[in-house]
């Protein structure tokens, strides 16, 4: 007979699974670059299933944060240290703990490598690289002093495999896997969870205005689907990252891109 944990198994990791309690009720969660794309999915996702969601987000309008509202949008830097200081600390004067971190704010353009100018290339990293890397330390020092938490960082494809045009992009991605992978080792000791999620090819605002319907060939037919991801297939993949169910699982890379990173030669038309 399967021997299934018992409901206790899952109480002590902060989430619940059993009967109609949401995956994450009562839980805090901020998700950076919250308010568009793959991160208000991640932040609609999570509202869904019990959690109170921090939206933090250059483009939300300055001002304290609402306790009380289930999708709170916080307006925040995420490349200026005081600025993720005083995210991590709005949260926890409002809520009193951040269970939950989503590394989601970012942006990229497709160049050519000898094309691409270095101020591009910094402010890539800046966004991507340092931005993730100060709202995980912000907040993981509350998670530290609880003693648990889930941090789960937007890493690409583009960061596990040579894609054309995306030097500056790729670099900054493939930063975050290795950044991942570091983190999930040095805070595992204080019960801190860290993954990433490796999206393919996705239908954002962002890959709406960078991708050339040439673009969206060349991706369509390197993918074993055929077709773009939706957000919400990711904002599925990042639910399941931060709850019970991947209690066993840190340091990991999911990609979520219909195949892509898996494809070899395809005969297919």
């Amino acid at each position: 007979m399967l021997d299934l944990p018992r409901r206790g198994a899952y109480r002590k990791h902060g989430l619940e699974t059993e009967g109609t309690r949401m995956r994450l009720q009562d839980q805090v969660a901020v998700v950076t670059g919250g308010l568009s794309g793959i991160g208000a999915a991640i932040a609609a996702r999570f509202a869904s299933e019990g959690a109170r969601v921090v939206a933090a987000d250059l483009a939300a309008p300055e001002g304290p944060l609402d306790a009380g509202a289930t999708i709170a949008p916080l307006h925040v830097d995420v490349t200026q240290e005081a600025s993720t200081d005083a995210m991590a600390a709005a949260v926890m004067d409002a809520h009193g703990r951040i269970n939950i971190l989503v590394n989601s704010a970012g942006f990229g353009l497709d160049i050519p490598f000898l094309d691409t100018p270095v101020a591009v290339l910094d402010r890539i990293l800046a966004v991507n690289v340092r931005g993730t890397f100060l709202a995980a330390q912000a907040c993981g020092r509350a998670m530290r002093d609880a003693g648990s938490g889930a941090i789960v960082n937007i890493a690409s494809v583009s960061g596990l495999r040579g894609s054309s045009g995306r030097a500056a992009y790729g670099a900054s991605k493939g930063a975050i896997v290795t950044l991942t992978q570091v983190m999930a080792m040095d805070l595992a000791q204080y019960g801190i969870r860290v993954n990433a999620l490796a999206p393919g090819p996705v239908d954002t605002p962002l890959t709406l205005r960078v991708h050339t319907p040439e673009t969206r060939q060349a991706w369509t037919r390197a993918t074993m689907l055929r077709r773009y991801g939706t957000p919400e297939e990711m904002a599925a993949a990042a639910l399941f990252l931060v709850s019970a169910e991947a209690a066993y699982i840190t340091g990991h890379v999911l990609p979520v891109d219909g195949g892509f990173a898996a494809a070899g030669m395809d005969s297919r038309a």
